[in-house]
């Protein structure tokens, strides 16, 4: 059972890394330094789909933290 934790851990943490990695940011240097683009826009297609993924794996990864808690 461990084993299986451990595989969905890993899994999981690589694959939000990569989707987390692959969101496009769409901003420049200047809104980390507190500038911001100044208009608002919805998220749509490939970007929402990343978007909810990540969400998705984050809560999958967090789950299996858990569970290696409880289990062990």
């Amino acid at each position: 059972m461990m084993n299986i934790i451990n595989i969905i851990t890993g899994i999981s943490s690589v694959l939000l890394i990569v989707v987390i990695l692959l969101q496009q940011q769409g901003s420049g240097l200047g809104e980390a330094y507190g500038g911001s683009s100044g208009s608002y826009r919805s998220k749509r297609g490939l970007e929402r789909s990343f978007f909810v993924l990540t969400i998705i794996l984050g809560v999958i990864f967090i789950g299996s933290l858990i569970a290696r808690l409880v289990v062990f």
